[in-house]
């Protein structure tokens, strides 16, 4: 199982927009992903991340938050509302995939004149 965690808290905004300040407009976001039930040989989980950008719609505004109360959950949450769920769906199909492979590699990195790494 991949437990997804969700930092929205990079954002970009308007200095002034329709008597409103700091109108966030733009999400720099990160979804990571730890797979809570593999562990590396080392002890380490298995994880991954995406990060992208997500322009937000500031004419739907219906009710402003001010800047200083917003929160990564309230972000996250414009987010994922923008994309919808066939987008988060697929960023986190992505996260698994990179997870699958750090687990059962389809290829791997070798530099000749140096051992081979162990496999777990």
């Amino acid at each position: 199982m991949i437990i997804y965690a969700w930092n929205c808290t990079r954002v970009d905004a308007y200095p002034v927009e329709d008597e409103n300040s700091d109108v966030v407009y733009n999400v720099h976001y990160q979804l990571a992903g730890v797979d809570a039930t593999n562990t590396q040989s080392n002890g380490n989980t298995y994880q991954a991340y995406i990060v992208g950008t997500q322009m937000l719609d500031t004419s739907t505004i219906t009710e402003f938050i001010p800047f200083e109360d917003l929160t990564n959950e309230i972000v996250t949450n414009w987010v994922i509302a923008t994309m919808g769920t066939e987008a988060v769906d697929a960023l986190k199909l992505g996260i698994a995939n990179q997870i699958d492979e750090q687990i059962n590699p389809t290829s791997l990195s070798l530099i000749i004149g140096q051992p081979i790494p162990p496999t777990d």
